[in-house]
């Protein structure tokens, strides 16, 4: 188990320092994490949270999934690891290669 959680569903208000304090009932927090969009700075409705311990998770887990905020029954779990990049653009190619040739 690991320390970091998800924390999905929740009020695009909610803040670092309402899930602070919240997840202080299971523990001692490390870290939280609201993420937001980065053109707008408006909270995207999920977060991270780390925790001191896997016990401390563990709990966070077991007394906060499904915990109702705002009117909304939060997602709590282990966060998983990001999958790798593959890197490149979608459709691929050179768009500017293909202005240029001619139409027959």
């Amino acid at each position: 188990m690991g320390r970091k959680l998800y924390v999905g569903n929740l009020p695009y208000d909610t803040g670092e320092d309402a899930l602070q304090e919240l997840f202080s009932r299971a523990g001692n927090v490390e870290s939280v994490r609201v993420m937001r969009d980065m053109a707008t700075g408006r909270a995207r409705g999920f977060a991270f949270v780390e925790m001191s311990t896997d016990e401390e998770a563990q709990k966070a887990i077991n007394e906060l999934h499904e915990y109702q905020l705002g009117g909304r029954g939060l997602t709590v779990n282990e966060a998983r690891p990001k999958p790798a990049y593959a890197g490149g653009a979608a459709g691929g190619g050179d768009s500017r290669r293909r202005r240029s040739e001619p139409r027959w």
